[in-house]
């Protein structure tokens, strides 16, 4: 009988270890609140997608800067320009409009009109491409030289200055090229004696050629048209008749 009693004890306290091992915490999380709290490292980019997506810029709309490249158009014609403008903007262009309104078109006798319309769609399908990778332009323009003036020690381009524009027409649409650093692109600086120099080789007219080199910054679209905006990055000037060579100058350098 003795020997019984260690043996129910023992029973006893091991039933009441296996009831407070059973029994839940209040101080420890559940399974449920804890799988609330972490992000599933699969689901969660599944669900921060769209919003990124949403946020992201749309290259097709972004017109402010312009992904130009580093060719050079010399003087192009003004059809070029236009298809640079489009290029830059990244606007579809109006291509069967353009065909329709080609005077090759409009006035081909009606059995020619298929033919016609083939060839002119195939020239400006080949000059649009032509601009793709542009981003410099080499003009040359009437200077416009003011006289010097000897208080600021300065010549004025006014053809660069700020509100100056050099405007494009063709397939009905108008471009304009703008200078962003027009205002110190324009000032030519030096001491009085070489001014008078540059007088004389002017002449009495004073027609003074300018060759500029711009490079594209961005493009603003506009109804019918809008505005290629450039920085002048050198120029230079010479005689109209002669030719003979005035001055080469960095922009925004004395």
């Amino acid at each position: 009988m003795k020997s019984s009693l260690p043996l129910l004890l023992g029973t006893l306290v091991s039933g009441a270890l296996a009831l407070t091992a059973c029994a839940p915490s209040s101080s420890s999380p559940t399974t449920a609140s804890a799988s609330g709290s972490d992000a599933s490292p699969i689901s969660a980019p599944a669900q921060r997608q769209p919003q990124a997506s949403a946020n992201a810029p749309n290259d097709s709309e972004s017109h402010g800067a312009p992904s130009a490249g580093g060719r050079e158009l010399v003087n192009p014609e003004a059809s070029t320009v236009v298809f640079l403008y489009y290029e830059l903007a990244r606007i579809p262009l109006p291509l069967d409009e353009w065909v329709e309104q080609d005077g090759r078109v409009r006035f081909a006798p009606a059995p020619q009109k298929a033919a016609q319309r083939a060839a002119v769609r195939a020239e400006i399908v080949s000059g649009a491409a032509a601009v793709k990778g542009v981003g410099s332009l080499r003009l040359t323009m009437n200077a416009n030289l003011s006289e010097y003036d000897p208080t600021y020690g300065e010549f004025s381009v006014r053809a660069l200055a700020p509100s100056s524009q050099i405007t494009f027409d063709a397939l009905n649409q108008k471009v304009a090229v703008s200078f962003s650093n027009g205002r110190t692109a324009q000032i030519w600086r030096m001491p009085a004696d070489q001014a008078q120099a540059i007088r004389d080789k002017i002449g009495v007219y004073g027609s003074v050629e300018l060759d500029a080199l711009l490079h594209i910054k961005e493009v603003l679209p506009a109804p019918g048209g809008g505005t290629i905006v450039t920085e002048v990055i050198e120029y230079e000037m010479r005689q109209s008749q002669s030719g003979v060579l005035i001055g080469r100058v960095r922009a925004g350098q004395s």
